[in-house]
């Protein structure tokens, strides 16, 4: 095979082979399928794996093991990888593909080479070597209830690289695991990270000449999710960890949201027979763009598991709870009560989204059965029906788990199109199994669901009934962003063009866009009930197309979008699923621009950081013929005023380059359609 495993065996080794069907410390080197990345794998006593690519080194030999007992008193406790002995290897080439309708493109092609060591004592580990990255994961074959009690994976690399690290800060009940995974980025060299302190991921390293690196977990079911931490024995590497089983819990957390765990076990997780464990990843990019249009999350997620996804209608949202219900010139008293969302239901017919969600307070905080008496649902949903919008519900997740049947069957039989399902705030493994169980009790009653709380693990393929997720710092924190010194702590434009590149290579995120006050550095403010945005209002507009979000949120009011119609026009006009996406630039941190297709017309989006630039949109993505386009792009003077704008309509064609010039904190978007 052209670019797969190569060997290495002493003769002693082959000699043992031939007498015992075993192979003995043994080397493999898996080369993917441009022959371009190789992963190294050692099995001489311990097992470790290193990735090259290029020749250059991206991650030094770093150890992979698992330790595990037997599930009953006294069982006997083994680890796995140290040492490891090899029964057999095998090796495949794959070259497939499968379609995605709830995406960023309809069909992703998964091209990998494979290798799958058998290990005596009963477990395999399966590699990949993609073009763009590698990854590994264990399979456990054990016939037997088993206990895992720790999961080494390290990822050492070569220097003391700067990296992006999402820090976890801001839990539950001030329980080390109970988290909203939700971080800005920390940017600091390794040796820097915050010591004992969990990141997130998925998380970048800088390996110098525009090659990154990023490590994150996929396929993550039954089974806890990944933390890194700094390795304190070696100088520039990262260990990963995992929030252990909890075995006590009480309810705490925000307003009482949250149950938290008190008490946890010595051990990550329960198996009780044959399991893949998910997948350890690095991602390999040569430049940015490769970072912003990447499928890996996809490529290594469980197969979609819904033999019938017709119902499953993505789309727009007219949201209640940042703009904080704030409509003017009705007569009646807006809040959480029926005429209010009657009025939001109005909004979004006239724009034609596809929902309106009625956020916390439409039932009591420990009954979603128990409806609050100002909200007449059944008179919502049927004026819904009429003017063919659905009514999505939230619901936080510890009420979620509650009669789940009875619950979501009713809600369905009452014409209720979905569930918000909120503060999650952990991913131990009954957290991880609970949102398996709610995706396939959502699917039988035909419910959409969108989880807050935590971050796509790869159940948006094997569940697309679960159209979006949050785990990201989106804008709902503007609503109290902290002032220092006159000036805004954390810097949004910043972030807004780093999670394109990692937080989204996870799977959608829900950031909710759509301000339509929009504020310079200087000028924005934190007012929890009358919120701004940071950076100006083609910035937001871009969003639309740039972050992927099968149920996208348009955040402000009704009355703010009515008064800027001719930006809700082209907002309300964007898809939230695409036929093709196409990255364009983009440097991590600093700007980004991409185009997505749908149905033959293209969307494109550009934005920068605080820093004013000068691009260039390469329109060679259009076929032949000309195209109208209709441009939005920051007014002149959007650098004193982030509201200013100005829009054109041109003819472009597949052979222009369109010089944009972006304002501080700004963007640039556009709708391209075929002349008939």
């Amino acid at each position: 095979m052209k670019h797969s495993l190569l060997r290495k065996t002493s003769i002693a080794g082959l000699l043992f082979y031939l007498l015992t069907g075993s192979v003995w410390a043994q080397d493999y080197r898996l080369t993917s399928p441009d022959g371009k990345l190789n992963i190294n794998i050692c099995t001489e006593k311990a097992l470790t794996w290193s990735i090259e690519q290029q020749g250059d080194t991206v991650i030094l030999p770093s150890a992979i093991a698992l330790k595990i007992r037997e599930d009953r008193p006294n069982g006997t406790e083994t680890t796995w990888g140290n040492p490891v002995k090899v029964s057999k290897a095998s090796e495949k080439e794959i070259r497939t593909s499968f379609s995605t309708p709830f995406y960023k493109r309809t069909v992703v092609k998964d091209q990998y080479n494979q290798l799958l060591l058998k290990c005596k004592g009963g477990y395999s580990i399966e590699f990949r070597a993609y073009d763009d990255g590698a990854a590994y994961r264990f399979i456990l074959e054990q016939r037997k209830p088993m206990l895992i009690e720790q999961e080494t994976a390290e990822f050492n690399f070569t220097a003391d690289h700067q990296a992006f690290i999402p820090h976890v800060n801001d839990n539950r009940g001030g329980e080390r695991y109970c988290y909203p995974f939700e971080s800005y980025y920390d940017e600091c060299k390794l040796s820097e990270m915050i010591p004992d302190s969990l990141a997130i991921t998925p998380l970048m390293v800088d390996l110098g000449n525009g090659h990154k690196a990023v490590i994150m977990d996929a396929g993550v079911e039954n089974y806890p999710g990944m933390f890194l931490l700094r390795n304190n024995d070696k100088p520039h590497a990262l260990t990963a960890t995992f929030a252990p089983y909890p075995l006590e819990e009480t309810v705490g957390g925000h307003n009482r949201l949250n149950f938290v765990p008190t008490r946890r076990a010595d051990y990550l997780a329960h198996t009780d027979a044959r399991q893949t464990l998910p997948w350890r990843v690095v991602i390999v990019s040569e430049k940015d763009t490769q970072l912003a249009d990447n499928d890996m999350a996809q490529r290594l997620a469980p197969a979609c598991r819904l033999t019938d996804t017709s119902w499953i209608i993505p789309g727009k949202v007219a949201w209640d709870w940042w703009n904080a219900c704030n409509l003017t010139g009705v007569d009646f008293k807006a809040g959480i009560n029926t005429p209010t969302y009657k009025a939001y239901i109005d909004f979004a017919a006239e724009n034609h989204l596809e929902y309106i969600i009625i956020d916390e307070g439409w039932s009591s905080p420990e009954n979603l059965l128990d409806v609050n008496p100002e909200i007449d649902l059944e008179a919502l949903i049927a004026y819904g029906n009429q003017k063919n919008v659905g009514i999505i519900l939230w619901s936080s997740w510890r009420n979620a788990i509650k009669d789940t049947d009875n619950t979501f069957k009713h809600y369905s039989k009452l014409g209720i199109k979905g569930f918000k399902i909120d503060f999650f705030d952990r991913d131990d493994q009954p957290v991880i199994r609970s949102m398996y169980e709610l995706a396939q009790k959502a699917a039988d009653n035909h419910l959409v669901l969108d989880y807050h709380g935590i971050k796509p693990g790869g159940i948006q393929r094997a569940y697309p009934n679960i159209l979006n997720f949050e785990g990201v710092k989106g804008l709902e924190n503007a609503k109290w962003e902290p002032i220092v010194n006159g000036q805004p702590l954390h810097d949004f434009p910043r972030y807004d063009v780093s999670a394109p590149f990692l937080r989204m290579l996870a799977g959608p995120m829900d950031y909710t866009p759509g301000a339509m006050i929009n504020a310079t550095r200087s000028a924005f403010r934190a007012v929890y009930d009358r919120p701004m945005s940071q950076g100006t209002r083609v910035h937001q507009m871009a969003m639309y197309t740039l972050f992927e979000s099968p149920l996208q949120m348009l955040a402000d009011s009704p009355n703010k979008y009515r008064k800027e119609q001719e930006c809700t026009d082209f907002i309300a006009k964007v898809p939230t699923v695409f036929d093709e996406t196409v990255a364009l630039d983009g440097k991590v941190g600093e700007y980004i621009s991409l185009a997505r297709c749908k149905d033959g017309i293209w969307y494109v989006g550009a934005m920068t950081d605080w820093t004013p630039r000068q691009c260039t949109i390469d329109l060679s993505f259009l076929s032949e013929g000309e195209y109208e386009a209709e441009i939005f792009a920051d007014g002149i003077n959007a650098d004193r005023e982030a509201t200013d704008y100005r829009k054109e309509i041109r003819t472009v064609k597949a052979n222009d380059k369109l010089n944009i010039e972006m304002a501080p904190g700004g963007g640039w978007t556009a709708r391209i359609t075929p002349k008939k």
